[in-house]
């Protein structure tokens, strides 16, 4: 006789009672949890994947390999096709671009309007939240609505704590997304579990099997989708106990679900791995998918940094972790998760999907030829472990007439492109403005989001005394000024950095232009190992990639890394990326993408974006890109880092305007992490990296949290941020804002 858990007799006691309230495209089909079946019941009886911990996978399936299709050209991960309504996920199907709706779910005609928009803006799906029953009958009622209206794009029911509850609304939608860590862990908490073995910990299975064999049969049973969605935050207290707050934790948990839905012959399934820090989520998809392939599975992968924030900011984080995958062919469906309307959403995720589909060997002979024409290497990357390329830094000698030492900066650096036009008089004080650097009397001094060099194809004239004056008073702080080699001997500049092609270095053996203290090398790729591996004795104080259009940016650069690595060479990278974009927006995408791939590999020292063309976009607006960039790579802090979460039906608070105040409070306190979560179900755990979190808990109500800790309960939303500001205050990690010019006084006591 089958084994009946408490869930499936409390499902089928629910739908026998609510079944009418559901109207969803396919009639309900009695649960067959309450038939003999000649699948798996219990945890005991499910072949469950051998464990990594003890070491018998590698021993059964062999040990870790590849993680993507090809190392060295872009292409598709192979796929089996999932189906959801009337779309398809898999590497067979366009990639799928999808979003969450904000609306209170329960609120039926809100859901369905914001929904429409989303169908026209271009979405192929949308998710919508489900707390409780009310929530799953609305989602009945927002199915049929949307039907009646001609609109058939498929619906995501967004399901946590809740097995029962997904069971019902399974009637209704075609896709469940259920949270590993809080299906059937119930609410999130920190306690730490001791497990005296890998026994102890397998024991706990069986209270997984019970809440997830009825789903996963109502799902076979109706040809619904799955998701089996990991979040970072929220790991069960189980997980986190056995494998720390880490990608391993993050992969086993997902597997775990996984054997369930396998054991019960399910597969329309597709699995996440979500985080905040885009490191955590590039490791964590690339382990997931390196499992798999040892596995021999081949389910789809849904992309998404989660709680990415607004802005520039938010695409620059969701690009830095989205394109990085795409980049290797890994991901089947996007959803960029941005603290503004879902609508807003679908420009960066259409633009993310759209570079990846462009870079796709396969279909565009352009890209092949491209990635072909990078010479051989071998890729010695180990993604199970994400380790930093930190290169050496100039030092000063006692030759050195300026500080050599600060041209770059050991967390990452970013170089600022310059002409001659903004050195003059009246443009002056306004370029030190746009360089960050702070000024007293009107002289510059270096803060810390100050472009740590800057980047001049020409100089001014020598007999520009207040241009060349405005130069000298830059580099007696501390700040590099690079340029071409041949521009120096033409127009000398005294304590530059003389840029050449490595082909011409190696050929001048190094030797500088009159004037010029430090060498700095620029290689586009198309190098030969040989030529390559000089770098070493040459001795640059940096070198800049700027990869030839004609070769694959990313796996030309890779190659440079692998010839470093192998040669010991240990000289900075600068990744000169060169735009005609006019958008910041895409700025932020491609930027994000085709640099952050890079930056995620832990491979490169800093950034030096120019313009190509026509000037759209200022230099303050580039430095802070760039600062953005190696901040949202989690290199260098220069201002207060957010992690704020999209909104859903959950919110218990005005989220944007809510976001938008506290960071007018608190955005200048680099160093420093805030989360704006619109409720609890990934609260505490997103906040594991934060230093303070803001949490709706109940309508009109926040708690404020130091790290993992609820330290304020139930504060009003209207005196919540400024109790916020004496939290950092309490712990000493708040300083008032400054103002901008320092007063002469001060400056000359300084």
């Amino acid at each position: 006789m089958a084994k009946i858990s408490p869930y499936a007799v409390a499902a089928a006691i629910a739908l026998a009672t609510n079944v009418d309230a559901f109207v969803g495209p396919s009639p309900a089909v009695k649960s067959s949890s309450l038939q003999m079946s000649a699948y798996p019941t219990s945890a005991e009886d499910i072949l469950w994947t051998p464990s990594w911990k003890t070491g018998e996978r590698d021993e059964v399936n062999g040990v870790l390999g590849k993680y993507c299709e090809d190392l060295y050209s872009v292409t598709r991960r192979k796929t089996r096709t999932v189906t959801c309504g009337p779309i398809k996920f898999g590497s067979d199907h366009p990639i799928v671009r999808q979003t969450m709706a904000t609306t209170d779910t329960a609120n039926v005609d809100a859901s369905i309007e914001q929904i429409m928009r989303c169908a026209d803006k271009g979405f192929d799906l949308v998710r919508i939240t489900v707390q409780g029953k009310r929530e799953a009958n609305a989602a009945a009622k927002i199915r049929d609505g949307l039907f009646k209206k001609g609109y058939d794009i498929p619906l995501c029911a967004d399901m946590h704590f809740q097995p029962v509850v997904a069971q019902l609304v399974a009637d209704a939608v075609e896709k469940i997304r259920i949270n590993p860590g809080n299906f059937a862990d119930g609410r999130k908490d920190f306690e730490e579990k001791v497990y005296e073995s890998e026994a102890d910990y397998i024991k706990e299975r069986e209270y997984l099997a019970d809440a997830m064999i009825p789903l996963v049969q109502k799902c076979k049973d109706l040809n619904r989708c799955m998701r089996i969605g990991t979040n970072h935050g929220s790991l069960s207290s189980r997980v986190l106990s056995y494998y720390g707050d880490t990608p391993r934790g993050m992969v086993e948990s997902a597997i775990e679900f996984a054997d369930i839905c396998r054991s019960q012959d399910f597969h329309n399934f597709v699995f996440s791995m979500k985080a905040s820090n885009p490191l955590v989520m590039v490791q964590s998809y690339r382990l997931l998918a390196s499992e798999m392939y040892r596995l021999d599975w081949d389910y789809p992968l849904h992309l998404g940094v989660t709680e990415a924030g607004e802005g520039e900011d938010g695409r620059m984080k969701s690009a830095v972790g989205i394109g990085t995958l795409l980049a290797d062919g890994l991901g089947d469906t996007v959803r960029v998760s941005l603290t503004e309307d879902p609508e807003f959403e679908y420009e960066p995720c259409n633009r993310l999907s759209e570079m990846s589909e462009a870079r796709i060997a396969a279909t565009n002979p352009d890209a092949a030829a491209r990635q072909a024409a990078v010479k051989k290497y071998v890729d010695t990357r180990d993604i199970t472990a994400f380790s930093r390329r930190t290169g050496v830094l100039p030092e000063k000698t006692e030759e050195d007439k300026v500080d050599v030492s600060l041209f770059l900066n050991p967390n990452g650096s970013v170089i600022s492109s310059v002409v001659p036009k903004m050195l003059s008089q009246d443009s002056a004080p306004y370029l030190y403005k746009e360089l960050g650097f702070k000024t007293a009397v009107g002289m510059p001094f270096k803060d810390i989001a100050t472009s740590d060099s800057i980047f001049m194809r020409t100089l001014p004239s020598v007999d520009d005394t207040n241009a060349r004056t405005a130069l000298r008073r830059m580099m007696e702080v501390g700040t590099g000024v690079i340029v071409p080699a041949e521009e120096l001997k033409k127009n000398p500049l005294d304590n530059a950095v003389a840029l050449m092609s490595l082909t011409e270095a190696a050929e001048a053996n190094g030797q500088l232009p009159d004037g010029a203290i430090r060498l700095a090398i620029e290689i586009d790729g198309s190098e030969d190992d040989d030529l390559i591996a000089k770098v070493k004795d040459l001795n640059p104080m940096m070198v800049m990639i700027a990869v030839d259009p004609s070769l694959s940016q990313l796996h030309a650069s890779r190659r440079v890394f692998e010839i470093f690595k192998a040669n010991d060479i240990d000289a900075p990278v600068i990744h000169h990326y060169k735009t005609k974009v006019a958008d910041s927006n895409n700025l932020a995408l491609e930027l994000g993408t085709k640099v952050g791939s890079l930056l995620t590999d832990g491979n490169g020292d800093g950034v030096l974006i120019e313009q190509v063309g026509e000037n759209n976009f200022s230099v303050d607006f580039l430095r802070n890109t760039a600062f953005s960039l190696l901040q949202g790579c989690r290199m260098r802090n220069t201002k207060t880092e957010f992690v704020s979460c999209p909104s859903c039906g959950r919110t218990l608070f005005d989220l944007q305007e809510t976001t938008a105040k506290i960071q007018d409070a608190t955005g200048h306190l680099p160093g420093v992490t805030v989360a704006v979560m619109g409720c609890i179900v990934n609260g505490p755990g997103e906040m594991a990296d934060a230093d303070f979190g803001y949490v709706g808990t109940l309508p009109g109500k926040v708690d404020l949290y130091y790290g993992k800790e609820v330290v304020r309960k139930n504060i009003p939303n209207d005196d919540a941020v400024d109790a916020l500001v004496e939290l950092i205050k309490s712990y000493d990690m708040w300083k008032d804002k400054e103002e901008e010019e320092v007063e002469e006084g001060a400056a000359v006591a300084a």
